[in-house]
């Protein structure tokens, strides 16, 4: 009871994140005062397919580049703050069709964060060199390459293998996740 109390408590932090690795992030709203409906984005569209126009935008990361027709083409605007009223700057009807990141900074470190216990520890998001372990580094990511990439992972922490570990998709990377770390009994 008091291990599931203390992996809540660790976890709840993490689900409070918007983009790992400050990775650029914005929503664009149909209506101007960031309202009516709204789409949010985090990597490049050559065709956002929305039903309405776009008259306001608000940018949590990232400089973005907003264009008129697919594959990033017509008079495009570049925009790296909120704006709440885009007027017409995509020209008649505002129609946004596609939309991508520019200049976007590098990935932040990830930090390796566990709770770490006298038989065993847990990393919720593993990484190594500050980068998200992968749950296969070859071929597709099954459920036994992942147990053999854990394994790989807690060796080289320190422990003798895995007990049990998840995978988690990010985009069309899959990561290890929720690895618990034993010195015996895996």
């Amino acid at each position: 009871m008091l291990l599931s109390m203390l992996f809540a408590a660790m976890l709840a932090p993490a689900a409070e994140e918007r983009r790992p690795g400050g990775q650029p992030e914005a929503i664009v709203y149909r209506d101007a005062g960031y309202s009516g409906p709204a789409v949010a984005v985090g990597r490049a569209n050559p065709d956002m397919g929305l039903a309405w126009p776009v008259r306001s935008i608000r940018v949590n990361s990232g400089t973005w580049q907003l264009c008129p027709q697919r594959n990033y083409g017509g008079r495009c605007i570049t925009v790296s703050r909120s704006t709440s009223n885009l007027g017409n700057q995509l020209g008649p009807g505002s129609r946004l069709v596609s939309i991508r990141p520019i200049g976007a900074e590098p990935p932040r470190p990830v930090p390796n964060q566990s709770l770490r216990g006298m038989a065993a520890e847990f990393f919720p998001r593993p990484a190594r060199d500050g980068r998200r372990v992968a749950a296969c580094a070859t071929g597709s990511a099954t459920a036994n390459c992942a147990a053999r990439s854990a394994d790989a992972f807690c060796r080289a922490q320190g422990w003798n293998g895995s007990k049990s570990e998840a995978l988690e998709s990010e985009g069309r990377a899959v990561y290890l996740a929720d690895v618990l770390c034993v010195r015996s009994g895996y």
